[in-house]
């Protein structure tokens, strides 16, 4: 279907066109607010092992 570098260049034209309409400011909030979800999915997901494990002893 796709191949990685039709991807790669979707991916490319998205950025170009977020920081056209978005400018430099808007672009930087996205990429920190998805990094901070990320984390707080991880730190979720670890919490979440630990009670599974916790549980079973």
């Amino acid at each position: 279907m796709f191949g990685i570098k039709e991807i790669v260049i979707v991916l490319i034209v998205v950025l170009f066109v977020l920081l056209f309409f978005g400018g430099t400011k808007r672009l930087k909030n996205l990429g920190s607010d998805l990094g901070n979800s990320l984390k707080g999915f991880r730190k979720a997901m670890n919490e979440d092992e630990q009670t599974e494990k916790s549980e079973d002893k």
